[in-house]
């Protein structure tokens, strides 16, 4: 057990860290996981790109020639 937090200990950053989920029940070790990726999705604090009036354009263009393919 001690090499286990040992290695847990040294290797964790925080960039990328470690978590210890208990494992005794299905269920709450999804809900601990499940909590651990919505935190760490909220942080990214992630948006929409902004899209110019061209590029609008752009992608409609290249919409209409993907569809030409069918």
């Amino acid at each position: 057990m001690r090499a286990y937090e040992d290695v847990i200990r040294e290797t964790a950053t925080e960039h990328a860290p470690w978590f210890v989920v208990p494992a005794d029940h299905k269920w709450f070790t999804r809900m601990v996981v499940a909590a651990v990726v919505v935190e760490a999705l909220e942080e990214l604090d992630l948006h929409f790109p902004k899209v110019t009036t061209k590029q609008r354009a752009e992608l409609g263009a290249a919409r209409r020639m993907l569809e030409k393919e069918k």
